[in-house]
């Protein structure tokens, strides 16, 4: 199904420049990029809890799109900081690495891409000396039969074809252009398959690391999730993908919803997530973090020592790849 047509062709010959920095070579990344270990996804119930368990995570992530307001594209003063959300950051930041996970970037979008946002994300990366930073392999911006666009607050997967391929790959370059640090782009939870698409999902994911030079931010929930509900086997998948490109690992928990299991961040991992996260850490050579993300409305039922216990599995498993892989 070719369903982004000549348009996006326009985009292409964005692929064909050089960069003066890179971490990337081949599928591989740079010794530059810091091992950082296990790390925590900032939201709005963890303030108290960063501040007096610093010991419990290696590295903060944070989402940068909610440390501001966002007035929209052509708005004179468009970003406006939360100064009590700036302030923790700030606190975290002397004392952790941070690394960010953008959701605002839409890279999937079919009109154009927000530059303005992209250059938000860099005065960011200016302040707090991001090691890497990501985003969804998906798009949240459609336009409207007026030509506004609108923000439809989800992200919505894109299909697996050579079209979207290009688009993709021509973006991450101008990403890589804005931000010249290693970025990461995230596999997508999916409900519905696209119909007559041109690739599976890991060769896609294979055929754009290799073309963009971007990373893989493997999100091993949201594996769990589409393997479950569309039932594949998720093994099989990790053994089809290029492994090597893997730079940070998310996990997560999810709960069942109208019939369907859902990537809803509720607490505590499922134990076949921690199953994959065993598998899929001793074959990633290129791992740099393991990050834990819930939803702040499940933390009254974990507490403290819940997201406590979850950072102590996922670090265990982190040293356990130690010996198990070579680690560069």
């Amino acid at each position: 199904m070719k369903v982004l047509g000549r348009l996006f062709l326009l985009l292409d010959g964005l692929n064909s420049r050089a960069y003066s920095m890179t971490d990337f070579t081949g599928s591989g990344i740079s010794q530059a990029v810091p091992r950082l270990g296990v790390g925590l996804l900032y939201n709005a119930a963890l303030p108290r809890f960063v501040r007096s368990n610093l010991d419990a995570f290696d590295y903060l992530a944070i989402t940068p799109d909610l440390f501001w307001l966002d007035r929209g594209p052509g708005h004179p003063e468009r970003y406006e900081e939360l100064e009590s959300w700036i302030e923790t950051l700030d606190w975290v930041a002397a004392n952790r690495p941070i690394v960010s996970h953008n959701i605002g970037l839409s890279i999937g979008t079919a009109g154009s891409l927000d530059v303005a946002y992209l250059d938000q994300i860099a005065r960011f990366q200016n302040r707090y000396k991001f090691p890497w930073h990501s985003d969804h392999l998906s798009f949240a911006q459609v336009r409207g039969a007026t030509g506004d666009d609108y923000n439809v607050a989800l992200a919505v997967p894109i299909p697996y074809d050579k079209e979207m391929l290009q688009l993709v790959a021509a973006r991450v370059d101008l990403v890589k252009q804005k931000i010249p640090i290693p970025f990461l782009l995230e596999n997508s939870v999916y409900f519905v398959d696209f119909p007559e698409q041109d690739m599976s999902e890991t060769e896609f994911l294979n055929s754009l690391t290799q073309r963009s030079q971007c990373g893989l931010l493997l999100d091993l929930h949201n594996l769990y999730t589409n393997a479950r509900n569309h039932g594949f086997d998720a093994f099989t998948f990790l053994d089809q993908l290029d492994l090597a490109s893997v730079i940070e690992i998310h996990i997560a928990g999810g709960d069942e919803f109208a019939g369907m299991y859902t990537d809803s961040h509720a607490g505590p991992c499922p134990e076949p997530v921690w199953e994959l996260l065993d598998h899929a850490i001793s074959h990633t050579p290129n791992l740099r973090g393991v990050t834990f993300e819930f939803h702040f409305s499940y933390y009254p039922l974990m507490g403290e020592a819940g997201v406590r216990a979850q950072l102590d599995r996922a670090r265990a498993a982190w040293l356990g790849r130690t010996s198990a892989t070579k680690i560069p």
